[in-house]
């Protein structure tokens, strides 16, 4: 692998996706929607989604007009969905910034929303014909997966006897599902075959689980000034994330009670949270985090290396390796 050449490769997705996001919003009016939108568009990320769409693209050697056009799409409808989540959530920052409902108020956020879902499937129009039908079919069904998904967390929060397996499974509906449709779009920029997209299908959904595992593991032990929201969020809220309910799997196993007293109780006192996490080390708990996120790590990687060779294939390599290894 090229290093050097890898790094250029990302480096041009990100300014070239920054660059076509500043351009989403045409209008000036009303500003009291496209001030909003602005800016959580101009908020900074790592593009995790839209270098996916362009590195598959590379894969395929498809046209990078429209990979970047659906990069951009990606983006758009990811940055959408975490507008509603954080007002669901009750999320004041994200990313060190304001969200919306909190700098301006929830009915805005929520139109804000909907305008940054219509531009997404209108951005997607760039698709030549013969492609525009199933990519418009799979943009859609991922719509329904995600909203699914979130109802699934939502109801989580209700019960008391949530496992593993379906917090799991919800992972699969909220995060991996777009990191799946990420990578197809790009291929379908392109030549490749239905075996290519099956196997970019099954990429996606380790790639969804390691992100999202380690999301969890990381609101625990994140350096909080990169963090961008508190440390220890979910557990101070009683979220149902990973380490809670593996924590609650092996309490079953020692007889403890600690953290079957903290769903009980609807979370945790932010006082009481280096406590927990010595608690959760001492149960094997983020160390099991840890090996899950390596499992499903190096099973995308598997599946990576089955793809054909070139930049686009190094840059997914690299980026799910850089995936497992962030500390925020």
């Amino acid at each position: 692998m090229d290093d050097r050449h890898v790094l250029e490769f990302l480096q041009l997705n990100l300014e070239d996706v920054n660059s076509a996001l500043s351009t989403v919003v045409e209008g000036d009016t009303p500003a009291q929607l496209y001030e909003p939108a602005r800016y959580i568009l101009a908020s900074s990320g790592k593009r995790f989604r839209a270098q996916l769409v362009l590195a598959a693209s590379s894969i395929f050697e498809g046209s990078r007009e429209v990979a970047l056009k659906a990069a951009v799409a990606v983006e758009v409808f990811h940055l959408f969905t975490l507008v509603h989540d954080d007002i669901m959530d009750r999320s004041d920052s994200r990313r060190g910034i304001a969200t919306i409902h909190a700098k301006w108020d929830e009915p805005t956020a929520i139109l804000t929303g909907d305008f940054l879902l219509g531009r997404a499937s209108e951005i997607l129009l760039a698709y030549p014909d013969d492609r525009l039908r199933r990519v418009l079919d799979r943009f859609s069904n991922t719509v329904r997966i995600l909203c699914e998904g979130q109802i699934r967390d939502m109801s989580f929060e209700q019960r008391d006897d949530v496992s593993l397996d379906e917090y799991l499974e919800m992972i699969d509906q909220k995060t991996s599902a777009l990191l799946q449709t990420a990578l197809v779009f790009g291929a379908l920029t392109g030549p490749a075959d239905s075996s290519h997209y099956t196997q970019l299908d099954l990429i996606g959904h380790h790639l969804g689980r390691a992100f999202q595992i380690q999301d969890d593991l990381l609101d625990l032990v994140a350096d909080s000034s990169e963090w961008g929201k508190p440390i220890g969020g979910d557990l101070t809220s009683g979220k149902r994330s990973f380490l809670l309910l593996k924590a609650l799997e092996l309490e079953r196993i020692s007889g403890d009670r600690y953290f079957h007293e903290v769903q009980k109780s609807g979370g945790l006192d932010s006082s009481y949270l280096k406590e927990a996490r010595l608690k959760m080390d001492d149960l094997g708990v983020t160390e099991s985090a840890r090996s899950s996120v390596i499992l499903h790590s190096e099973a995308a990687l598997s599946g990576i290396n089955n793809l054909p060779a070139g930049t686009g294939k190094d840059a997914l390599i690299a980026l799910t390796e850089k995936m497992q290894r962030r500390l925020y």
